[in-house]
């Protein structure tokens, strides 16, 4: 894939606001002419919503581990072709809700045979890691009470209760597995002023 674009993805626990600031950071991103796609894992490629209804729907919990991480990774690998690969050819900026730092997370999180398997796969069939990623931390009490009081959320990001705290450890602990992509960031800032932090980290990338 020729690459001249720049990719950017935002992760966390669900709860975070991670999809909230990626909409704040893509208006404030157009509102200066930069060429822009924002997209969502999993689903977010053409053709893509039949493979989310599976991860995220009624039979959420009845695959194997070894299955969601396949059915991830032929997600992302649409993801790829119809939309973020053309996007970083044309040169544009690709915001992504989620990438395959969720499935090391979520899938591979104290299981050390199935993050090696996550990683071979990714290396084999994607082979695209991202410029930048914001890794959008919280209390996991603030983040329970946010799932709590909204309406329409996944099933399959709302299940884990007992494991968040587990969950927001490991996403903490990808900053320092790769330093120069991961930034942490504060999660419990009002929207606007962590809009602000984004907006200004992802200018230092694209200038």
């Amino acid at each position: 894939m020729t690459k001249t674009g720049h990719f950017v993805t935002l992760e966390g626990i669900d709860g975070a606001g991670k999809t909230v600031q990626s909409k704040l950071l893509a208006e404030r991103l157009k509102a200066e002419g930069i060429p822009l796609v924002v997209t969502r894992e999993p689903g977010g490629g053409s053709g893509g919503g039949p493979i989310r209804d599976l991860l995220t729907g009624e039979l959420t919990g009845t695959y194997s581990n070894e299955t969601e991480i396949l059915l991830f990774t032929a997600d992302r690998r649409n993801h790829l072709d119809s939309l973020i690969g053309p996007a970083l050819a044309e040169g544009k900026l690709v915001i992504c809700d989620r990438f395959v730092d969720s499935t090391r997370i979520y899938q591979g999180l104290g299981r050390p045979q199935l993050r090696r398997l996550i990683d071979r796969l990714h290396q084999a069939v994607i082979g695209l890691e991202p410029d930048m990623t914001f890794i959008v931390d919280l209390p996991v009490e603030v983040a329970v009470k946010r799932i709590r009081t909204r309406s329409g959320s996944d099933r399959r990001f709302e299940q884990f209760g007992k494991e968040i705290s587990a969950l927001r450890d490991g996403f903490r602990r990808l900053a320092d597995e790769f330093p120069n992509r991961c930034r942490i960031v504060d999660g419990t800032m009002p929207p606007e002023h962590l809009a602000e932090e984004l907006y200004r980290m992802t200018g230092s990338l694209i200038s």
